[in-house]
């Protein structure tokens, strides 16, 4: 194990990486304004309303990242209960408020809406960075190497899920077992877990009738379009619509009350209309970025804490991509999952970017040539 010494923490931060979630925050402001301009006017009086109060979420998560890249990552292992439980608590308390579209997700204190399960993801990171760390040696042993992490992290996933919520518990679900997998969990115990998940998707896919609705229209998007295949369509045909370099910021016609409230989970279609093959390529290679160094970060980390932090929220940030991104295509059933660094949304953006705060905080820790 490589010593830890404080002239690290003093080290350049890493360039693409900080540059690749800029440049991913930026296009954000660009799209989320781009995306629900006309929707705003038309339902709340401004077509600025979405975008400042995006733009306010930004600055706050700016200051987060500068203060999580700064913050020594090795004293988070004293934080690992209290936030746990916190985090537990405010699922819970979730549970009470009022329903926004159909689900108990949010917090309401005036103004400002908190989304739980957005902090669970961060949570679930780092309660897995602690536990693999300290009990390393016993891996091997399938109730503590396996059952044990996968059984606390399951009490947020059921929380979640009581939401109801079914794609975000899927995918912290995928991150611990990836992350489990870094850690040097056995093949075969991660096999059996995945065995024994199976089943329980199926079913929580099946038991919900809107849940059916969207795997059907997801196998066949066309067939019912003015019904439960409206969404995924008219996300496919903007995707498609764009040609290579797209009709222009502000030019996309799927926001013109096509597809309600685009600038969320399906603001994806709308960069690639307005900013067509190529705009959608510099996103998908800044998510390729932030995963590269991410994987870096975590190889090089000074410990195995510090290795399984950074791998687990890059984990995090780039799969939550890949859901949303394919989920606008076609390639996966439809879910509410926003997509990092861009769509709507104060607890989406807030985590993320304090995710990418640790990551970069690790980096200033690791020796500069194994970064390279």
């Amino acid at each position: 194990m490589r010593p830890r010494s404080a002239s690290r923490r003093g080290a350049p931060i890493d360039y693409a990486l900080f540059g690749s979630v800029m440049a991913l925050l930026f296009i954000g402001l660009v799209m989320v304004y781009s995306a629900s301009a006309i929707y705003a006017e038309k339902n709340l009086g401004s077509p600025f309303y979405f975008f400042q109060r995006q733009l306010v979420w930004a600055v706050i998560s700016l200051f987060a990242l500068g203060a999580m890249s700064r913050y020594d990552y090795n004293r988070l292992r004293e934080f690992v209960l209290p936030v746990f439980a916190i985090t537990c608590a405010t699922l819970v308390a979730a549970l009470f408020f009022p329903a926004v579209a159909g689900a108990k997700r949010w917090i309401r204190l005036g103004p400002v809406g908190l989304q739980p399960a957005e902090f669970a993801k961060l949570t679930a990171v780092l309660f897995l960075a602690a536990y693999l760390d300290k009990k390393h040696s016993k891996l091997g042993n399938f109730v503590q190497g396996i059952a044990v992490p996968i059984a606390v992290v399951g009490v947020l996933l059921v929380l979640i899920g009581s939401a109801p919520d079914l794609g975000t518990p899927f995918l912290i679900f995928c991150v611990t077992i990836l992350t489990l997998f870094v850690a040097g969990a056995r093949w075969q115990a991660i096999a059996g877990a995945l065995a024994l998940a199976a089943p329980v998707v199926a079913f929580e896919l099946w038991r919900k009738p809107y849940r059916r609705a969207r795997l059907l229209s997801f196998l066949t998007p066309f067939e019912n379009i003015k019904g439960a295949g409206y969404q995924l369509s008219q996300s496919i045909l903007a995707v498609g619509s764009g040609g290579w370099t797209g009709k222009g910021v502000g030019a996309s016609k799927l926001k013109l009350m096509y597809l309600p409230k685009p600038h969320t989970d399906f603001i994806f279609p709308v960069i690639c209309e307005e900013l067509g093959l190529i705009g959608a390529a510099v996103v998908l290679g800044l998510f390729a970025t932030i995963l590269i160094r991410g994987v870096r970060i975590a190889r090089a980390a000074p410990n195995l804490f510090g290795t399984l932090l950074a791998a687990g929220i890059s984990f995090s940030i780039v799969i939550q991509a890949f859901f949303n991104i394919a989920m606008s295509i076609g390639l996966l059933p439809t879910k509410g999952i926003p997509l990092p660094f861009i769509s709507y949304g104060g607890s989406s953006l807030l985590t993320t970017m304090i995710g990418a705060g640790i990551l970069l905080n690790i980096s200033r820790q690791t020796r500069s040539e194994a970064l390279k």
